[in-house]
């Protein structure tokens, strides 16, 4: 490992976990993953925030975590965000290029030119991400920067935010001691981190469906052409479970990671689980098959609401990459089975890739986010050591041996 890297933090901040994960650029330019922290979270409903106070609380637990396995306090990080509240849409900037040959300062004003529209006023730009540009006639150009022409026009894809949302998240993350260094769209985030670039190349949908939301976003070209986010995911499913098996939510929670299966089908008349109950009766044995009749139904209809945004993008018949499923609910037994037969198209899980150092600690799709907003900070070009400092710290801090580093992986998997 480099001792001089630049030194990148994600926070992904869910519905159902916070993940905190720190990752040091080597000197030939390689991400290595140096450190995680994860706590199940708090005050928090479909993306957003709903408990300032819980949630301030949650990041602290976590950033202590990867404070302690990376042995070194934290103090800003990349952090992601989603929720119902956020709206996406593709617009485009034209201007004349100055001096016949076109140079950085005409980019720049052709994005901010693009990035110039109207929006509600409790809204705010997230993201403002080029697709594409055309100098005069010559379009699919990537890097106009030297070209020569008279007019330069950009295809844009922009994000916003419900303002008093994007306030919720950044107060909470600076009230638990950190710098918001820049809010990065979640599923956007996880496409960096699970897609291969042949994949972004040719076509593709990442679908991330984790606890309180399933995000979409549609990938052709190496750029961002649609984006959504839908305000149901795995917390749906489990709350269903709790009520149709009559045992608590946590205890719901943990029978769907152990057992759960979103195809009946698959699973034997047999087999037989045991379920806790409430109110201190005792625990009864139900059939898996009953608990996989109370899933499909819900993740068929997460997916075909899925569906809907990938045929509302226009794109549907141009992803020859098919979809890859990732989020915690992907993790479900027969989800990408399920999720082919609703989406009609080729569906894979995705995890994390491209990254080395402490690879099993995020090696599983609800660690895509957390990768690729480490990976996000990287591509645009992070200060040296960012997200990292000598001041105080909010957790316990300790220079960690590769050897510690190896036992507590297994505590991760």
């Amino acid at each position: 490992m480099s001792k001089h890297g630049d030194v990148l933090v994600g926070l992904d901040i869910g519905t159902s976990k916070i993940c905190v994960v720190v990752a040091e650029v080597n000197d030939d330019g390689s991400l290595e993953i140096v450190g995680l922290g994860k706590t199940a979270s708090k005050g928090l409903n479909r993306g957003s925030v709903v408990n300032i106070d819980q949630t301030v609380e949650s990041v602290q637990t976590a950033v202590g975590e990867a404070e302690f396995i990376s042995g070194s306090p934290i103090r800003s990080a990349f952090v992601g965000v989603a929720g119902g509240h956020i709206r996406s849409f593709n617009t485009n900037g034209i201007v004349a290029i100055k001096n016949k040959i076109v140079t950085q300062e005409d980019i720049d004003r052709v994005v901010e030119q693009a990035r110039a529209v109207t929006m509600p006023t409790d809204h705010e730009i997230i993201h403002v991400l080029p697709q594409e540009y055309i100098v005069d006639d010559q379009e699919g150009v990537t890097e106009p920067a030297g070209m020569a022409g008279v007019r330069l026009e950009c295809k844009v894809h922009v994000v916003t935010g419900a303002i008093p949302a994007i306030q919720n998240i950044t107060r909470s993350v600076e009230r638990a001691g950190l710098s918001v260094e820049r809010l990065v769209l979640q599923p956007f985030a996880s496409s960096l981190a699970a897609l291969s670039d042949d994949e972004r190349d040719l076509g593709v949908a990442i679908v991330d469906i984790g606890s309180g939301t399933a995000d979409v976003a549609v990938i052709s070209g190496g750029a961002l052409h649609y984006s959504a986010v839908i305000p149901v995911g795995g917390s749906h499913i489990t709350r269903d479970m709790a009520i149709g098996l009559r045992t608590p939510d946590y205890q719901a929670e943990r029978i769907k990671q152990e057992h759960g299966c979103a195809l009946a089908a698959r699973v034997s008349n047999d087999e037989e689980i045991e379920v806790p109950s409430v109110g201190g009766r005792p625990p009864r044995v139900l059939s898996r098959q009953m608990l996989a009749e109370i899933i499909e139904p819900r993740m068929e209809e997460i997916l075909t609401l899925i569906r809907r945004e990938i045929q509302k993008s226009g794109m549907e018949d141009l992803l020859p990459a098919g979809v890859v499923l990732t989020g915690g609910a992907s993790i479900i037994e027969g989800a990408d089975e399920l999720a082919e037969n609703v989406l009609q198209l080729p569906v894979r899980l995705g995890v994390p890739g491209g990254i080395s150092g402490l690879v099993d600690m995020v090696n599983g799709p609800m660690y895509s986010t957390g990768v690729g907003l480490v990976m996000y900070a990287m591509k645009t070009g992070a200060p040296r050591r960012r997200g990292l400092t000598n001041g105080v710290s909010h957790g316990p801090i300790r220079q960690t041996t590769q050897k510690i580093r190896h036992v507590l992986t297994s505590v991760f998997k």
